[in-house]
């Protein structure tokens, strides 16, 4: 018995084949990039939706208008919240992985690939259930006790797919690749892949644990009967830094893998960035030690035993994630300097999608690594979902990269530059503006984070902390308004590439050094009609610059 599942069905280009056929061909479907799209399609829907929600929410917190009932806002929250993480960020990350790493591997097809689908299926289960619960009053702190335990049963629905799907690509990087692709030849990208699968393995668990523990705590009280505020306690972390940062890792990857691409180079010190982006996966132990930001004081009067204590989990679990994303963007740098020396480099809006997502995320890390000083006082702030946003946000961004990247794999078409490059603006702007203002807004000490029930949320609509508190609250909504914009843009845009209008892709058209470059565009059900045999962690750049054009 093996992992992989080599007679999938083939791909159906046949005009005749009817839309109900089609349908059922996706359905059921063994091949790892269908599955992959089907993750990206939700998710870029579930990412409209919940920066939708966030203007409405702006509209809410930054003006007199009452758009919602008083009664329903602590369940919109709520619903924006989870739906960054839970309906944006996991299944955009997690959808590109499983539709990309086993190309890159020399993969004919992914690991288990029905148990990637059926957790597919079982994540998109669990949110519908999810919101559906929010709707009839359930959540944290939530008013009816059938809808607080929908709530909890749909997380653990949620959780075992996502876990199910995760495990699918870790095994394609560990047990699947191509002869003579060692570990230390695994693409940059399928290296972020199985950091973020493997995190992901950690830390999911224990949120499912959490979420067993408070359903059997809201039914018969097993433990001190907390009630349904008391959920948020042990759930909540869940949306918010530093476990986002773990669901994120895939983002930098896009990074690094854009990098030597774009400046034409071999990538130097190559185990130097696979042992960065494993820092930042040190990011999923912080979210199972403590499931919280390890605090720590610079009071002067302190004892020096305390002071030392408190450093060192403040530098491992705050500190290492954002040295690895440092040492993957200083890198990356060695790499566009020596680029530099062979000629002009291309730049693409895949490239400035990915590279500037990943400076929002390490604005990220350091917010989440400031957050934890006692001394600031941002606990309870703004200041928290203003970090959460510009990790979520920024790995949104190097996901649009990604697809523009490796579009002509998964689609066989290449979206034009002067379509896709606005968008990059439009989405940088939103973030900074989303993020930036709410940071901001925190250190003015204005309420913020993931509200457990109507104080929570009286005390984030309430702007008296000083004159410019509606101006801040006007930004953020503005830049979800962008966010939502830019999103809504790129989906029309890849309907409309990757329709019939789009132009038909070459086997490599941007250069790319991996071997899913050497199969066609798009690449077969099979992926490979010869499973390539790797001798460099670069073949198709040593073929291009070193010997004959691929």
């Amino acid at each position: 018995m093996t992992t992989i599942e080599t007679h999938a069905e083939a791909a159906h280009g046949s005009a005749l084949e009817s839309f109900v056929g089609g349908v059922a061909a996706w359905s059921v479907t063994t091949d790892h990039k269908r599955i992959g799209r089907i993750y990206l399609g939700f998710g870029l829907l579930g990412l409209l939706a919940v920066t939708v929600l966030g203007v409405l929410l702006g509209i809410e917190r930054a003006s007199d208008a009452a758009l919602f009932d008083s009664g329903s806002l602590l369940q919109i929250f709520q619903a924006q919240r989870v739906g960054l993480v839970f309906a944006g960020i996991i299944p955009l990350t997690l959808g590109l992985s499983i539709a990309v790493v086993p190309l890159q591997v020399g993969a004919r097809q992914i690991a288990y690939p029905r148990l990637a689908l059926a957790g597919c299926y079982m994540w998109l289960g669990g949110l519908a259930l999810t919101f559906a619960a929010l709707g009839r009053n359930g959540g944290i702190g939530g008013g009816d006790a059938t809808a607080v335990d929908l709530f909890l049963a749909a997380h653990g629905l949620m959780v075992v797919g996502l876990a199910a799907s995760a495990l699918c690509v870790a095994a394609s990087v560990l047990t699947a690749r191509a002869p003579g692709m060692t570990m230390r030849r695994v693409p940059l990208f399928s290296w972020s892949a199985l950091i973020a699968a493997l995190g992901m393995l950690i830390a999911l668990p224990v949120l499912l644990g959490a979420v067993i523990l408070a359903f059997v705590d809201h039914r018969i009280g097993i433990q001190a009967n907390f009630g349904t505020d008391g959920i948020g306690a042990w759930i909540a972390w869940a949306y918010s830094v530093p476990a986002v940062i773990v669901y994120a890792i895939p983002a930098v990857g896009i990074a690094a893998e854009l990098m030597p691409v774009t400046f034409k180079h071999r990538q130097p010190m190559r185990g130097q960035i696979f042992a960065g982006i494993a820092l930042v996966g040190v990011a999923a132990l912080a979210v199972v030690s403590m499931q919280r930001v390890h605090e720590i004081s610079l009071d002067s009067d302190q004892k020096f035993g305390d002071f030392v204590d408190d450093l060192l989990p403040f530098l491992i679990f705050a500190g290492l994630p954002v040295l690895g994303l440092l040492m993957v963007m200083a890198l990356g740098g060695l790499t566009a300097k020596g680029g530099l020396a062979n000629g002009r480099p291309r730049v693409t809006a895949a490239f400035l999608f990915a590279n500037l997502g990943m400076v929002m995320i390490l604005l990220g890390a350091v917010a989440n690594a400031a957050q934890a000083i006692t001394n600031l006082e941002l606990a309870g702030t703004s200041f928290e979902e203003g970090a959460t946003l510009l990790v979520v946000y920024g790995a949104t961004m190097a996901v649009f990269g990604g697809v523009l990247f490796w579009a002509p794999k998964l689609w066989g078409k290449v979206v034009p530059e002067i379509h896709s490059m606005p968008l990059v603006l439009l989405a940088l702007g939103g973030t900074v503006l989303a993020a930036g203002s709410l940071i901001i807004a925190g250190f003015l000490d204005q309420a913020g984070g993931l509200p457990v029930n109507d104080a929570e949320v009286a005390a984030m609509l309430n702007l008296d902390y000083d004159s410019s508190g509606e101006l801040w609250s006007w930004l953020t909504l503005i830049g979800h308004g962008l966010m939502a914009l830019a999103t809504l843009a790129f989906v029309g845009l890849m309907l409309k590439v990757f329709g019939r209008s789009g132009e038909t892709a070459e086997r490599n058209p941007y250069g790319g050094h991996t071997i899913e470059w050497t199969t066609t565009s798009p690449a077969p059900t099979d992926n490979y009609e010869f499973v390539p045999t790797v001798a460099s962690p670069s073949p198709v750049f040593d073929m291009t610059y070193e010997g004959s054009q691929p």
